[in-house]
């Protein structure tokens, strides 16, 4: 057995980890930083390519971040919150490509518009009223709405081919969304960290046990399955990004904290596009409605994905029920992440979600031939032996104690940490990867308090995110400029002001030089 003193120690090697270790790198380079993955490579699990929707998350096209209120309003608030934190994202990707510590963007990032379309009077009605709502926003006032067929051809022919004259259809768009390839990023990551100095990557490594010393550090107990020998990381500060795996890990800590905390695991599948004539006609991420007890990471979209430089077209994901909390995991996995502190949570749960049951049977229930089906709303011309299932990614959504001592279901991404500071996790699942370097930045205010007060750090922290300690919901003018650097650095350019449309289609000043501030 080996032991060995570090800084931070990093588990897991996805999107969220890395994030952290290239922050904490770029705001202390003499920190001395370990990251332990299971798996024999980075970023295999939920960052991979093919494990997610690749999209980054701006609440530009995705329904369910803007419910519908009892009184018919639109709740544009976390809407607001997703947006902003994703531009924090563009701003930290493009000072690390200026700091050539990632590759050319479209090695990782490429522009496809982002879209929603909607059909039937009551969607219309809603996706009317969001665009009312998002577009009088400055966030949002490059959004274009339209109800006309013949703008809407020319937006996403593919959709519009085969679909009927008199069928109420409705659309917004978004020109310059983003689609994200959070494998390639997370790797490009590792690819710099392993050039700096005081740094290890522990390939193959599984966490067996924690143990808080008396100075507040933890020794950490590592199993290299290669030659089954034990490690102990003896370190200042541990984080816990290991995706679905996360739970069981926080569980293993005993911090007060995670006490309460259950999980519920769903599995995706995607239908791909095996016939490249049909890929090339499609240019967008197009988002349909949830259906009813969906999951967030189950609303379909129809997606143009570029991976590895070549274009791909998915639709779905198809939600399932496993047992497993990581797509490489074990059945048992939720199982022994029950407890005698989560069990009520876990319990209540599962007697009050109904829909969400009868949602997943339904979708297990499906055949090649009905998820195509599914398919043809969006494409409504579409042939079975055009596309082909594969299997997406393992999401683990949040179960905890709500105020009444019972238990809720959580749909978002949590940051937890100990109260001493000295080691964080993060659970939860959309809308994940693109919102990592806020995350991060809430463990980085946390648990590096006393390094973030010194005038280094801050200075070195407003380098990297220059709208850091500014509002972008509030910050008009802010946002107008950032979002400028951050479109030309990252190659997603920015969107021009459309020709007059007349009609049923409606078209905001989309010249971002222009916008009102």
């Amino acid at each position: 057995m080996t032991t060995k003193s570090v800084d931070v120690l990093l588990v897991g090697a996805g999107a969220m980890s890395t994030t952290l270790g290239i922050m904490l790198k770029q705001l202390d380079p003499s920190l001395k930083i370990c990251m332990a993955e299971r798996l024999d490579q980075v970023a295999m699990e939920s960052t991979d390519c093919m494990n997610n929707a690749g999209t980054g998350h701006a609440a530009y096209c995705e329904l369910n971040y803007t419910p519908e209120m009892a009184d018919g309003s639109i709740n544009c608030d976390k809407a607001y919150a997703i947006n902003a934190s994703f531009e924090t994202s563009l701003q930290f990707w493009s000072y690390l490509v200026q700091q050539n510590a990632l590759p050319e963007p479209s090695q990782f990032i490429n522009p496809v518009p982002h879209q929603s379309f909607v059909w039937g009077d009551k969607n219309v009605e809603f996706l009317r009223k969001r665009y009312e709502a998002l577009s009088a926003h400055h966030q949002f006032d490059v959004m274009e709405y339209s109800e006309d067929p013949e703008v809407l051809r020319e937006w996403m022919p593919l959709v519009m081919e085969g679909r009927k004259d008199n069928e109420k259809i409705a659309a917004t768009r978004v020109r310059y969304g983003s689609d994200v390839n959070f494998g390639s990023l997370a790797r490009n990551m590792v690819k710099f960290l392993e050039a700096q100095n005081d740094f290890e990557l522990l390939l193959n490594h599984d966490v067996k046990e924690f143990y808080q010393n008396k100075d507040d550090s933890w020794s950490v107990t590592l199993k290299n399955n290669q030659n089954n020998e034990f490690d102990v990381i003896n370190s200042r500060f541990v984080f816990l990004g290991a995706g679905g795996g996360a739970l069981p890990l926080l569980q293993k800590t005993g911090i007060a904290e995670g006490d309460g905390y259950g999980g519920f695991p769903v599995s995706g599948q995607w239908l791909v596009c095996k016939n490249q004539a049909i890929v090339e006609q499609h240019e967008a991420k197009v988002y349909g409605a949830a259906p009813i007890g969906a999951p967030p990471m189950s609303v379909p979209h129809l997606d143009t994905r570029v991976i590895d430089g070549k274009k791909a077209l998915l639709f779905g994901p198809f939600a399932g029920f496993t047992t497993k909390f990581l797509k490489q995991g074990s059945v048992m996995d939720m199982f022994g992440s029950l407890k005698m502190n989560n069990l009520k949570p876990m319990l209540y749960v599962g007697a009050t979600s109904m829909d969400l049951t009868r949602y997943l049977i339904s979708e297990v229930m499906q055949t090649h031939g009905s998820r195509v089906m599914s398919l043809s709303n969006f494409l409504p011309e579409a042939k079975e032996e055009d596309w082909e299932i594969s299997h997406a990614g393992q999401r683990v959504q949040i179960i905890k104690k709500d105020d009444n001592g019972k238990g809720k279901l959580e749909f978002g991404t949590e940051v937890i940490t100990s109260a001493d500071g000295t080691l964080a996790a993060l659970l939860g699942a959309s809308p994940g990867a693109s919102t990592a370097v806020s995350a991060m930045l809430n463990i980085v205010e946390r648990c590096f308090a006393k390094e973030l007060a010194s005038p280094e750090w801050k200075a070195k922290l407003e380098a990297m995110i220059p709208s850091y300690g500014h509002d972008l919901t509030q910050d008009a003018s802010l946002l107008k400029s950032i979002r400028q650097q951050t479109l030309d650095t990252l190659g997603l350019d920015p969107v021009k002001k459309p020709e007059t449309q007349v009609g049923t289609t409606t078209h905001l000043q989309t010249d971002l030089t222009d916008s009102a501030a």
